[in-house]
């Protein structure tokens, strides 16, 4: 409980950035990551993490030799999530926009699956394009592109990237409940 308070607290602060007043759902953080292979998976990049309780889900199911990178930007934030050991966790405090000049400096050129929880409907709409946009270059073919939001407000833009090749769920087990967006190359 004392962790989703300071989620919450840290959320109001930055809620133009957060997008969210409390952590995801179990039943939410369970759906995001069904449709992502693990077992071929070398590179995943997270995009705003928050507190890390995606992120945590993403490290149980990592292969050995696989990697997650995660992007965050809130200063609170960054200082949790570097306080989870683990040798295949790179945090970094960068925005989502530059991903392809941020993993190029770890030295991959790809990423096999992007898992984000950025608030793409309240971000302004060139950074939120820009950002799938980016994403979109460096992704493996096959790869996939799965965000949450609380709308179908992005829906149009996620279309015009991914050539229509997109499956929506939704889990109403989570406060707001969610939207997931599958977008597959």
């Amino acid at each position: 409980m004392q962790k989703k308070v300071a989620f919450f607290k840290e959320a109001i602060k930055s809620i133009k950035t957060s997008g969210a007043f409390i952590p995801s759902s179990r039943f939410l953080v369970k759906k995001i990551l069904m449709d992502i292979d693990f077992s071929t998976s070398e590179v995943i990049v997270e995009y705003g993490p928050g507190n890390g309780t995606i992120t945590k889900e993403i490290l149980k199911k990592l292969k050995p030799s696989a990697i997650l990178i995660c992007f965050e930007i809130n200063e609170t934030f960054l200082l949790d999530l570097r306080k989870i050991e683990n040798k295949q966790l790179i945090v970094l405090n960068a925005s989502a926009e530059n991903v392809k000049e941020e993993i190029e400096k770890l030295g991959f050129t790809k990423v096999d699956n992007f898992i984000s929880s950025l608030p793409l409907a309240i971000l302004p709409k060139e950074l939120s394009k820009l950002i799938v946009e980016e994403s979109y270059t460096v992704l493996q073919q096959n790869g996939r592109f799965v965000q949450y939001q609380y709308s179908t407000q992005f829906l149009k833009q996620f279309k015009a990237i991914f050539s229509k090749k997109i499956g929506l769920k939704f889990e109403p087990l989570n406060l707001p409940p969610a939207l997931i967006y599958i977008c597959k190359k």
